[in-house]
């Protein structure tokens, strides 16, 4: 289906199951596509040890995406530029322009911008204080063997914290969880684990300990204080959108609603909104999208 005016017939930005979905429905529709991943595909969902929200079967991360990955790379109508930044995003009348991090720019009649989120640093919370410049890894890094024994705090009630209870039900890591009352709903499904200590908490001041400990100062909503220490420290204070530079309307959450974009530009995955971070409403979403670029190039098709 690819023109001679593009380079491709639909460009795709974001490697997550979001933008695997797209390829792979495009080409089952007769679309030939460029996929744009700055890392390996499925990065995240390499990451996620235990799933229990998606179908076919998959119990793990890892299993779950090296079967995207498989199909994914089987797709001949998809060409992979992995190892990419995309720097800029155009998106004019006729055409969207992409440019990468090595000056080359792509063409085509449509793009799907599904490059998801990352990870929020305490700075970027109200309710945290810490060092300057003090990053944290989330919990979902967390390693079995590095936490057997040992009490971590985690900053923020979101809930990976469920994930990495589930994946390890048998670790004796202690989790001292401080969260903010606007997490109280999410902490819900651990309020029984007999290893998570929940501190609600106005706000926390964080410092670094003695050796490799962490300490910090916790002021619930009542005013009262105590003193927390733990061997390390990660967070669960959820992600921010990542998406790439131009052409693209955001919110004032910074989150990319796809009824306000560019009619070139689809926005699919995580990146759409906070309230539909799921695998498999990425999938859905992914799909949905390639489907939409299709049938407004066949309209626009049948228009000339």
């Amino acid at each position: 289906m690819a023109d001679t005016l593009y380079d491709t017939d639909l460009i795709v930005i974001g490697g997550g199951p979001a933008g695997c979905a797209a390829a792979r429905m495009a080409a089952s529709v007769g679309m030939c596509s460029i996929l744009i991943e700055p890392d390996r595909l499925c990065r995240n969902l390499y990451r996620i040890p235990a799933l229990n929200n998606v179908l076919g079967g998959y119990t793990s991360g890892p299993e779950f995406a090296d079967s995207i990955v498989a199909e994914l790379k089987s797709t001949e109508l998809c060409r992979l530029e992995l190892g990419r930044h995309v720097t800029e995003l155009r998106a004019d009348d006729d055409r969207v322009t992409v440019t990468v991090d090595t000056g080359t720019r792509l063409t085509a009649p449509y793009a799907i911008v599904a490059t998801g989120v990352g990870p929020l640093q305490p700075r970027d919370v109200a309710w945290i204080t810490a060092p300057e410049g003090l990053a944290l890894p989330p919990l979902w890094q967390a390693e079995a063997d590095d936490a057997e024994g040992r009490a971590l705090l985690v900053l923020g009630g979101d809930r990976p914290i469920g994930t990495f209870l589930r994946a390890h039900p048998t670790t004796d890591t202690r989790l001292l969880v401080a969260y903010p009352a606007a997490d109280a709903y999410k902490v819900e499904e651990i309020r029984e684990d007999p290893r998570v200590t929940l501190l609600p908490v106005e706000r926390l001041t964080l410092s670094c300990g003695e050796g490799a400990q962490v300490s910090a100062e916790a002021v619930d909503q009542g005013g009262a204080r105590r003193t927390v220490t733990a061997d390390a420290a990660y967070l669960s204070i959820g992600n921010a959108p990542t998406a790439p530079p131009g052409d693209l309307t955001r919110g004032a959450d910074g989150y990319c609603p796809p009824p306000d974009q560019h009619p070139r530009v689809i926005v699919a995955g995580d990146l759409r909104s906070a309230r539909f971070q799921r695998i498999m409403t990425a999938l859905g979403s992914g799909s949905e999208a390639a489907l939409h670029a299709y049938y407004a190039a066949r309209e626009l098709l049948a228009q000339g």
